[in-house]
């Protein structure tokens, strides 16, 4: 006799993400790649004028899938360093982590991990970030970028994960539903992916 196997998603997982907090991560063992993860849409008040607003500083398609993928609203509100210190600690609306910035920000090339704080420029200057971003994707290209935006110094030094690529999958599933109608790019809609936090 076989048995069904019943996974029970959990409640408080599925409030996270309609809520667009962060997904409790998965199980220990268990491979973000091993299915295709949930994933949806839903409006955000304001998020179209967001949306033009990066696009007017010279963002792209992907850059809005990043920062969309990353916070509700595409915005820098969350708590400072995203909770993180160091090289961890991150950054503008794309959370973008401190070791990256600065090896590929000039004027962070001199800095070190503790002197993080300088990262919170980005926060306000909606501009620098996104030149910042261009400079990281221009200095490791997309595939290294991806890992190490992901997973800072790990992720470079080890881009090949099943959870790297699970990120990477998401952002792009999200650029795909942007590209696909140019309406997309103006008005409230988020798409989401369900991609633990780490």
């Amino acid at each position: 006799m076989r048995r069904a196997l019943i996974v029970v998603v959990a409640t408080a997982a599925v409030v996270a993400l309609c809520s667009g907090g962060a997904v409790p991560a998965a199980a220990p063992g268990a491979s973000p790649a091993a299915a295709p993860a949930a994933r949806g849409s839903y409006t955000v008040p304001g998020l179209g004028a967001r949306k033009q607003a990066v696009l007017a500083v010279g963002g792209t398609t992907l850059d809005l899938a990043v920062a969309m993928l990353e916070t509700d609203g595409m915005t820098a509100d969350y708590p400072y360093g995203d909770g993180k210190t160091g090289d961890a600690a991150n950054f503008g609306i794309f959370k973008q982590n401190w070791h990256m910035l600065r090896q590929a920000v000039p004027w962070f090339g001199w800095l070190g991990p503790a002197d993080s704080d300088y990262g919170a420029a980005l926060n306000s200057d909606l501009y620098y970030d996104v030149w910042a971003l261009h400079a990281a994707q221009e200095r490791w290209g997309q595939d290294l970028w991806f890992a190490g935006h992901r997973n800072g110094e790990t992720g470079l030094a080890r881009p090949g994960t099943a959870d790297i690529a699970a990120y990477r999958d998401a952002v792009l599933w999200i650029r795909a539903q942007l590209d696909a109608d140019p309406r997309r790019l103006s008005d409230d809609t988020r798409f989401w992916v369900a991609v633990p936090a780490i």
